[in-house]
């Protein structure tokens, strides 16, 4: 059970005697424990091209390879002492650097190096051309804060003289970059991630004083989410009744819709209380999380991130659908300037929008509009969108906190979200439903950033 040649042998753990995996473990353990040890931060170098064209990592120390490997035994191994061996080794090792899910980014580039790109762009923001760094800042606002956006934003993408942008170039630009920030809020929410064992599709983190394991995977906690699991894998009488309170509520507030309507004065307190209250709306998971340099290479800032509305005494001004709107304003703008995508993507908010299978987990021939429109203008409502026709009291007689944390956290800060996050709301509903909800999600934010963004162009035009 030596190293030979710097690899560490694991064919020990194969055995079916006892003795022998824990001797295996205790040679393994000493390895990691010795390679920790002397480990010394090494500047990123930058991957090469296969090949096959696809990315490369640099080569390492091997110490990843061998804790990626650890945290698959300590989750999947049959045997129970290697399980939990092994994760006593991950215990005991402080990982300085946190791996966030790349699948996307890693997905891209490949596409990028596949289509003849020049894999000196994939170094670092710094390396690509002028006219694309341009573009960073308001990358960045559009991802985070697009509330922020100005006409002056717009102005100097357009008037910069050597690396200017045209408006068609610059529509082109923002619908592809809101499209991608919208894709990831929907690849981390359906929690894809690459193989456990896999660059990317781990998190390795000092430990807590929370008892959480300390190899979180990506995209959930393991061992902590089996305490919620239903022993027998039925649903639990509990969630039974939750969706048919739910269901109750929807007959209740489309009764008193019925009944009376609340004055403008009231919707309009309505929203900025719901307004307020979102900022409020938070995991307790929530913390900052540095990217890798694998994946932050390809945009600057990385302090850069989302902050509420109006939080720390910033006030910034309600965004009044009824004086700008993606149907009577965006639509026809994008349009113009970028020919038959404005129709792709109205057809895209609708299809989004109005899917439905007319079930609510176990029953059928329900009415889900209510539901629906909810869902969205919570998250308008986060961006400070408001609807002047929508009464916001709704939103918390439909949609419980578990659930609002799940949205916030898909839709603002997308590589916090958890598989705990997602298994807490809506527990007794179909996958294909909670999926249907990242829709909802991802276009509902893709097109509040469109909204600030086409503002700011229309603003700028005239």
């Amino acid at each position: 059970m030596e190293e030979r040649e710097g690899e560490v042998r694991w064919d020990g753990l194969c055995s079916r005697d006892a003795a022998t995996r824990a001797a295996a473990l205790d040679t393994i353990g000493q390895a990691v424990l010795r390679r920790s040890e002397t480990i010394a931060p090494v500047a990123a170098v930058p991957p090469t091209r296969a090949a096959d064209g696809l990315l490369v990592p640099a080569a390492r120390d091997g110490l990843s390879e061998v804790l990626a490997r650890l945290l698959m035994l300590s989750k999947r191994c049959p045997f129970p002492d290697v399980r939990e061996k092994s994760e006593a080794i991950l215990g005991g090792v402080q990982a300085a650097a946190r791996h966030q899910c790349s699948y996307l980014v890693n997905l891209h580039v490949n596409d990028f190096l596949h289509v003849g790109g020049d894999p000196k762009w994939l170094n670092g923001l710094e390396n690509a051309p002028q006219k694309l760094q341009n573009l960073g800042e308001l990358n960045k606002m559009l991802a985070h804060r697009p509330w922020l956006i100005t006409k002056e934003h717009i102005e100097q993408l357009l008037k910069t003289e050597e690396n200017s942008w045209s408006l068609a170039e610059l529509i082109h630009a923002v619908v592809l970059l809101t499209h991608y920030h919208s894709l990831a809020s929907f690849t981390f929410g359906c929690g894809i991630s690459p193989e456990i064992d896999c660059e990317g599709g781990h998190t390795f983190r000092p430990p807590s004083v929370s008892n959480y394991c300390i190899c979180d995977i990506t995209n959930g906690y393991h061992g902590v989410d089996e305490i919620h699991a239903s022993p027998t894998g039925s649903i639990p009488v509990k969630s039974v009744c939750e969706v048919e309170a739910l269901m109750e509520k929807m007959k209740q507030l489309q009764e008193c819709r019925d009944e009376e309507e609340a004055s403008q004065e009231e919707m309009a307190t309505r929203f900025e209380r719901e307004k307020r209250e979102s900022m409020f709306v938070c995991s307790s998971e929530d913390e900052e999380s540095a990217p890798t340099r694998d994946v932050s290479r390809h945009f600057e800032d990385t302090s850069y991130g989302y902050k509420d509305f109006s939080r720390h005494g910033m006030h910034v001004p309600t965004f009044r659908v009824q004086d700008y709107s993606w149907e009577d304003h965006g639509y026809s703008l994008v349009n113009r300037l970028y020919p038959d995508v404005g129709q792709l993507l109205d057809e895209k908010f609708h299809i989004a929008y109005n899917l439905t299978y007319n079930t609510m987990a176990m029953h059928k021939d329900v009415d889900t509009s209510m539901l629906r429109r909810a869902i969205w203008n919570y998250i308008h409502c986060m961006f400070g969108i408001r609807y002047d026709d929508y009464d916001y009291g709704e939103i918390n007689q439909l949609l419980d906190r578990s659930f609002k944390v799940y949205i916030k956290t898909v839709v603002c800060t997308p590589e916090k979200t958890t598989k705990r996050m997602y298994d807490s709301f809506w527990r007794q509903f179909e996958h294909s439903e909670k999926v249907h909800v990242n829709l909802l999600l991802v276009e509902a934010r893709m097109q509040a950033e469109l909204l600030y963004a086409l503002r700011a162009i229309t603003r700028y035009m005239t």
